[in-house]
């Protein structure tokens, strides 16, 4: 039976493509995946969700915007130019610490969660008043390693730390493990703008002066800064407003001394260049879907079904019989 059938398919060329069309479809439905060795791309994405993120000094397609609203544009534009296969987490920063939302998952088949997520980010999230990018570097490095697996870090802030720094306040990061190849991205301008403070519903109700952000050598702070209450006290003037600026040597400092890289997020195509530089966060064995390659040469299979065997010379015979057709109208024609 087997013979015959073989016998039979041989010489009916096209019902022997579209058989074995067939049989490859069927096999792609059951989503076969054979391993192979490749780099592993898995990136934590840490958002700045402190206060000073809601500062309106960048712009998006020439229309005003916040830091944080430009903060998750850059973000939907990141997650956006990933390919499918890489991995991705988001993470909040605010206080000393960084926390991510969910382990890194595949970009593609969770896009629409990842971007949901980038939707919600809002300072009101913070779980501390301070903002304390130096001392976060420990709590992310510890983070990290908590992953089932190794990520790259791509860090988003605009540098700002409140209280301000000083000699007794400065956390060293000499020997600081954990932070090779990581990429700081700034957010923000060079130009000094006043801080809004902002209630529960979102409302302005005044600004930050400088006293919020002061700090005297050797004094621990006691304020809303740090218990997480919040001062809705109006600031008196405009000339006691507390201007933030993105910290560009700051960021570039942090980065140079946990061996990372800095890079200013003005720009989306920066930021991917500066994101495809960092070296994969693993090599190790992974399924590659063969469902797609089976389902195209399937197609390719269809198509020559119903191509004829020798289109050259069924090309030339045709146009020969057109030409003769062609004669015998012309003759027929004449006569008449």
């Amino acid at each position: 039976m087997s013979k015959k059938l073989f016998n039979y398919l041989r010489h009916r060329r096209d019902l022997a493509l579209l058989f074995t069309a067939l049989l490859l479809l069927i096999v792609a439905m059951f989503k076969p995946t054979v391993p192979i060795k490749r780099d592993i791309y898995s990136y934590l994405l840490v958002a700045d969700i402190s206060q000073s993120m809601n500062v309106k000094d960048m712009s998006i397609l020439g229309k005003p915007a916040t830091r944080m609203e430009y903060q998750k544009y850059m973000l939907h534009r990141v997650i956006g130019e990933l390919p499918c296969g890489t991995l991705v987490s988001v993470g909040l920063f605010a206080g000393v610490s960084v926390a991510a939302l969910y382990t890194p998952i595949e970009v593609c088949e969770n896009f629409h969660a990842i971007e949901d997520s980038i939707d919600h980010l809002d300072w009101r999230m913070g779980w501390s008043g301070n903002s304390r990018v130096r001392e976060s570097m420990f709590t992310l490095a510890r983070l990290i390693r908590s992953f089932p697996e190794p990520a790259q870090v791509v860090y988003f802030s605009d540098g700002e730390e409140a209280p301000k720094l000083h000699a007794f306040n400065t956390k060293d990061l000499t020997g600081f493990q954990g932070g090779k190849n990581w990429l700081f991205v700034g957010i923000g301008s060079d130009k000094g703008t006043a801080v809004p403070k902002l209630d529960a519903n979102n409302q302005l109700i005044g600004y930050w002066s400088n006293e919020s952000f002061a700090m005297q050598p050797g004094i621990a702070q006691i304020s809303e800064a740090n218990i997480g209450i919040r001062d809705d006290n109006v600031a008196p003037g405009e000339s006691d407003r507390y201007l933030s600026r993105l910290d560009e040597k700051y960021l570039e400092s942090i980065a140079k001394e946990v061996t990372g890289n800095y890079v200013n997020g003005e720009s989306v195509q920066k930021v991917l260049a500066a994101m495809k530089a960092q070296p994969p966060a693993r090599r190790d064995k992974a399924r590659f879907e063969l469902r797609w390659l089976l389902a195209s040469f399937a197609g390719l299979l269809f198509l020559m079904a119903y191509i004829p065997k020798h289109p050259i010379n069924e090309s030339k015979h045709a146009w020969q019989i057109l030409r003769m057709r062609f004669r015998r109208y012309s003759a027929n024609t004449s006569k008449v």
